[in-house]
């Protein structure tokens, strides 16, 4: 069965607010195919099923770093006039009790895949980063010992100097008997 929504849509539409992975309640309209404003009344009119760990709202330095990258658009030019909610993992699951509809359904169906697909995402980077970090570890440990190999390669590789023999004769200082005797040949 296709999904009604491709995983990875859903994936580009969830952030890292507050240390919690979250949806704003925008992208759920868009996805529910529901208006913002609907989407947050029936949430108003069935509001103990949202406890704050489930859904909360942006305070204006979230919202400044949301318009900064280009998520939300300006208030006064046709654009939000409320400061947006956020929904995480377990509020979007409960979205669907809220919405009774057979797209709601279809939809958390495919963001609870996404959530599930970049838990593992993320579980995988840490094991990496973990295993990473141990190797940096056994690299540190034996730098002296590498460092040590390579100065003596490079020792080796240094061209010995050459040794000059000389030619000729050499030049001694002459033992008194060998004047003695060089003076009578001539």
């Amino acid at each position: 069965m296709d999904s009604v929504v491709p995983v990875e849509l859903v994936e580009r539409k969830i952030y890292l607010i507050r240390g919690h992975k979250v949806m704003l309640d925008s992208d759920l309209a868009e996805l529910y195919e529901v208006r913002t404003k609907a989407l947050i009344q029936a949430v108003k009119r069935n509001i103990g099923r949202f406890p704050l760990d489930f859904m909360f709202q942006l305070n204006n330095q979230e919202v400044i770093t949301l318009r900064s990258q280009f998520v939300t658009s300006k208030s006064g030019k046709g654009g939000r006039r409320y400061i947006p909610y956020v929904f995480t993992e377990q509020g979007v699951a409960m979205l669907s009790s809220v919405l009774n509809s057979e797209r709601a359904i279809l939809v958390n169906i495919a963001i609870v895949r996404a959530f599930v697909k970049l838990r593992e995402m993320l579980s995988t980077h840490k094991e990496l980063a973990h295993k990473l970090k141990q190797l940096e570890n056994k690299i540190e440990k034996h730098d002296e010992e590498i460092k040590v190999i390579f100065d003596a390669i490079r020792q080796l590789m240094i061209p010995p100097e050459p040794t000059k023999k000389k030619i000729g004769f050499i030049v001694r200082e002459h033992s008194a008997r060998y004047r003695r005797l060089s003076r009578k040949a001539v």
